[in-house]
Order: C-alpha cells, then structure tokens, then sequence
C-alpha cells in the first residue's frame, strides 16, 4: 500500500470506509481469511469430560468441539451426513455416548463415526466409513482448541506460534507463563458493533490510549505517549512505579508465576494472532480475547481471564485484575462502536489517515488486501 500523491508527508492512508460495511466484502473475508486460517475456536478447559461439546462459529460454517472417548478434542463440520440437518444445535452441552442427529436419527461416535441409523440394516453394501462426520484440522496450544477449514492448512507453527514469537522476539516467551496449565477465572462476552477490523486495529495501536484509557494509563504510563508495544519487537509496557500489580487501582495482584524470566516481571506484554486473537501478558496472569465476527457490523468477542489453579481454588477475589481490563474492553468497544457509524458517510469513503505512530497498522491492512486478492 502507496501513499498518495496529496497524502501529507507522515500520514499513511487506511482502508476506505466500504471495507468495513460491505456485506459482500464480509462474505469476501469469510471465504478467504477466516475459512483459511487458523481460528482459536474454544477454551480446552471448557471440555474437560468424554460427550462434551461446543459449537462455534467460522467463517460461514458451524464447527462442532467434542472430547472423543479417548480424551482427544475433535472438531467436525456440524452437519448430518444424511439431509444435512444440524447436527448440534446448542451452543454447549453433553452427550452421553454419541452424537445423535434430532432429524433422522443418524448417529454418530464421538470420533465422528456413523454408527447407526433407522433402517442400515436393510443396506448391508453401504460403507458406513464414507458417512462419517467432516474433519476439520485441530491443533492445542495455549490451552486453547484452533481449528482451521482449509483443506491444506497453513503451517501452525508459522502463522500462529511464529507470529507471537515475532512480536515478542523469543518463540518462548508465551511458554514462559505456561497458559495451558493456569485456570479460567472469568470469562465476559461483548457484542459489539463494529466490524472486526476496527477492533483489530484499535488493539494494535495506542494513539487513543490517553484519550479513553485513564485506568490502563495510569498502570501503564508510557502509554500515554501514543505509542503501542505491538510496534516494538520484544517490547512489554512497564507498571507505574507505585502499582503493585495489573489492576484497576494498581493494588496488588498475585504472585507472580513461575518461570517467568526477570524482564518479563512488573511487565505487560501483548500481540496479535491474525486474524481473531489477542493476548495479554502480565506477572500474575494472561488475559485472552477471541473474536466471532458475525456480519461486517456485529462482531462478539469472548475475553478470558486466566489464573493460577492456586488462586481460583483458594477462593482468591479476581475482580480488580479483571475490572482493569473490562473497562478498557468497554472503552474500546465503544470507540470501536463510534468509528463503525463513521465508516458509512462519504467523508470516509476513500478512508482516512495512520499518524506515524499508527504506521504499523498498514502491515495488518496489506495482509487483509493479499487475502482477499
């Protein structure tokens, strides 16, 4: 992306208003971006017992997360084989043996098998293995269940471990705070309207910072210079010299959590995972948001706060770690909700500008552009 001719000098142009209100630019985006990529699905932890299941939502399809008898997490195409009826229509719940279509009856394992259904009997040639539920590709990490449409999907270890290491200069320094075993201590949903985008690209940057974060500033105060760690390889933000701790009145938090290397103490640290993930990093606990887009003006995020077992099974109160950031979630969202409006008027359809300390925004709207090409 060029800047243009009658672009001041140290102003970048943005993507023009339709890319956020588009339907058909959304449809676009779901094809091509979200049914390609890896999509950090649902919280292993949420699925602890053989017969759970949830469902999410990706791209244009309906994903179905079960923990198979052999204590595995397996993701399907959320479709019956026979009519093509919705197999799992609640957004969670348990089965006992199998997955049981409410149409027909056709039933299937947990491993995605068709074991049975009304009338096979009379069917004795039929291959029951051709009839068995879709895969989709699924991979563990963080503690979290990614799965990805694309029938040739991209390397994991490139496009989602490699682009944290990127951000962060060291492949373990997410290890380091060893996710995967800390517990979830809240978990709060958002609707929010706006296109996913704008969200996006307000978590990349901290222009805004001083402006609608005046808890986050003050815990973080070099933020309110406007420049965003995410433009800094292995940079983390440092607390305020009198907070104790990553909270909303800069109190103590909890211990901080081992294995966590000297410069990674009294330090926040967050990077981006195209296309739907944030992460937050701190001492005493990692913060995750993932992202559901629903229609180019309506996306719903799932923000998790995670702990150590320790300090959920000892009763501990969490909410001043999680009201830091449940304010700032709200603040951008709002904001996000404000710019959404301003997307549609003709004073933004050839888009509007990056400041300098933005220009790192351009790198995430040339990978959208080299997606949708």
């Amino acid at each position: 992306m060029t800047t243009s001719p009658l672009t001041p000098t140290g102003l970048l142009p943005t993507l023009p208003g339709r890319a956020y209100t588009d339907p058909e630019s959304f449809r676009r985006e779901q094809e091509l971006i979200f049914e390609t990529r890896w999509f950090c699905a649902v919280r292993a932890g949420d699925l602890l017992t053989p017969g759970s299941f949830r469902t999410v939502t990706v791209g244009r399809e309906s994903i179905l997360i079960a923990r198979a008898r052999d204590g595995a997490l397996r993701a399907f195409l959320n479709v019956c084989r026979h009519r093509g009826a919705r197999l799992c229509t609640e957004e969670s719940g348990q089965v006992r043996r199998n997955l049981r279509c409410p149409y027909h009856a056709w039933t299937y394992a947990l491993d995605g098998r068709l074991v049975a259904a009304p009338n096979l009997r009379d069917l004795p040639g039929l291959d029951r293995s051709a009839y068995g539920l879709v895969d989709v590709a699924l991979r563990e990490w963080m503690g979290y269940a990614w799965v990805c449409l694309a029938e040739d999907p991209p390397s994991f270890d490139e496009t989602v471990i490699g682009s944290v290491a990127a951000r962060l200069g060291d492949a373990d320094a997410v290890g380091r705070y060893r996710p995967e075993d800390l517990v979830l201590g809240r978990r709060i949903g958002y609707d929010v309207r706006a296109n996913w985008k704008l969200i996006v690209e307000n978590f990349m940057e901290c222009y805004h910072c001083a402006t609608i974060h005046p808890e986050l500033v003050a815990v973080l105060p070099e933020f309110a210079g406007g420049y965003a760690a995410q433009s800094q390889v292995g940079h983390g933000a440092e607390f305020a010299a009198g907070a104790e701790g990553f909270t909303v009145d800069g109190g103590p938090g909890f211990g901080r959590l081992p294995g966590l290397a000297d410069d990674q103490d009294r330090r926040y640290f967050a990077a981006t995972v195209r296309p739907q993930v944030f992460i937050n990093l701190v001492p005493d606990h990692v913060i995750l948001h993932r992202m559901f887009p629903l229609a180019a003006d309506r996306t719903r995020v799932e923000c998790d706060w995670l702990y150590a077992a320790e300090v959920i099974d000892e009763g501990a109160d969490v909410s001043s770690s999680v009201e830091l950031f449940h304010r700032v979630n709200e603040q951008d969202f709002a904001a996000c909700e404000r710019t959404q409006l301003g997307m549609h008027s003709r004073a933004y359809g050839r888009g509007g500008v990056l400041v300098p300390t933005e220009h790192h925004i351009t790198e995430f709207h040339r990978w959208v552009v080299g997606l949708l090409s």
